[in-house]
């Protein structure tokens, strides 16, 4: 080995970077701590990223609906308008949204847990007799029911001692739920005010980024840099407009359904089934088994039918509307949305449900193009595909 000035450079690089790792291995724990120390510092801002990107599909929307069209004659006004105004139609929309379901929702619950309390005082003896009745001839059974001492009054009792020894512990920590609530709504406003400031100047934050990776980088790693930023958002756009679109229909087929069946509850499931929809593939079983408890209360043979009525509209919205509105999207076979969705689920929960599947959709997009590019080196996939020729022309000709 020639150690002149190059490799000698090189290897006290290697060293110092040996010497770097094996710091950070044996202090791991000082270093994990300062890791989440900077990330809680950074994190209204990466919530505000959050923030914009969910904004920026409706705020597209609305500035090449409104501004960008044809009919508009003065285009200098249309362009300086257009980004503000759709960033206030916006935010409008989505706080007119939250507030309509919040004043739909809230008093639906509201009604519905009151009413729950009485329809359990009259399902606990019902269930009693049902089983009773069910279990006549078998005396063990009955015996081991009537042991069970189903009191109303018990249960509501036991109840009340249990909250009131809770009461003790919660109010010894609402000082500290009060701390928790302002540091949220302060670190909410701060990300609100990031994301309206990316919305309002994403080009030239885009041209600033553009900048620092032409001068940091070689001109063929910016550009596969911004295929894969691209690539990113597309994909993360079409998802979040699926998904929120395909939440959107089932909830009103389950409405309409429910309507027609007079089913209890309806309004408060159908709205239920549509948020929880929104995680991918578990999402809406999620809404189901609180629909049918429900339901279960007030007649347990609307339940069943609740159920039976579930499973029918899951396999349309799975096997027809699912495909259509977000599988074309995202361009992901159904068996890694399946492992996306499970995987991160275990990592981050839901937040990772709905994260996890357009960034394997854009990992699964670049290593597929990596791996036709290799087989393109290699004279494999033309060979492949000649070979299919044939076998395709004799499947024609029988």
């Amino acid at each position: 080995m020639n150690l002149d000035r190059e490799n000698m450079r090189k290897i006290r690089q290697l060293i110092l970077f040996t010497i770097i790792v094996l710091i950070a291995l044996w202090n791991y724990a000082i270093i994990l701590g300062a890791v989440r120390y900077a990330l809680g510092i950074i994190f209204p801002f990466i919530l505000g990223g959050g923030i914009a990107f969910v904004l920026n599909v409706p705020m597209c929307f609305l500035e090449e609906l409104i501004f960008y069209n044809k009919k508009l004659k003065d285009k200098k006004i249309a362009n300086r308008l257009a980004r503000p105004v759709s960033l206030v139609l916006t935010i409008v929309i989505v706080i007119g949204v939250v507030v309509l379901v919040m004043f739909v929702v809230i008093p639906e619950l509201t009604r519905t847990l009151m009413s729950l309390g009485r329809t359990i005082q009259i399902f606990i003896p019902e269930a009693q007799r049902f089983l009773e009745d069910l279990f006549t001839n078998n005396s063990d059974m009955r015996a081991w029911l009537n042991s069970l001492d189903l009191n109303v009054d018990t249960i509501m009792r036991n109840a009340m001692e249990f909250f009131q020894n809770g009461a003790g512990n919660v109010l010894n920590s609402t000082m500290s739920a009060i701390g928790s609530i302002v540091s949220g709504v302060t670190t909410f406003v701060i990300a609100f005010v990031f994301a309206c400031y990316i919305l309002l100047q994403k080009e030239k934050l885009r041209v600033q980024v553009k900048k620092v990776l032409d001068a940091f980088l070689k001109p063929e790693r910016v550009e596969w840099v911004t295929e894969v930023c691209s690539l990113t958002a597309k994909t993360f756009s079409n998802f979040l407009a699926g998904q929120c679109l395909e939440a959107l229909i089932l909830g009103g087929m389950f409405f309409v359904v429910m309507t027609i069946f007079s089913m209890p509850y309806t309004l408060l499931i159908s709205v239920l089934i549509a948020f929880t929809a929104l995680i991918p593939i578990f999402g809406a079983f999620i809404g189901c088994i609180v629909g049918a408890f429900l339901i279960l209360m007030v007649d347990p043979l609307q339940a069943l039918g609740f159920v039976i009525m579930f499973l029918v509209l899951q396999q349309i919205e799975g096997n027809m509307i699912y495909p259509k509105v977000v599988g074309k999207s995202v361009g992901l076979p159904s068996i890694w949305v399946l492992a996306a969705v499970t995987v991160g689920g275990s990592l981050m929960g839901v937040i990772g449900m709905l994260v996890f599947i357009p960034i394997v959709s854009v990992i699964y997009a670049l290593f597929r193009a990596s791996v036709y590019k290799r087989l393109k080196k290699k004279k494999i996939l033309a060979e492949t595909e000649e070979s299919r020729k044939p076998e395709a022309e004799t499947a024609t000709k029988d």
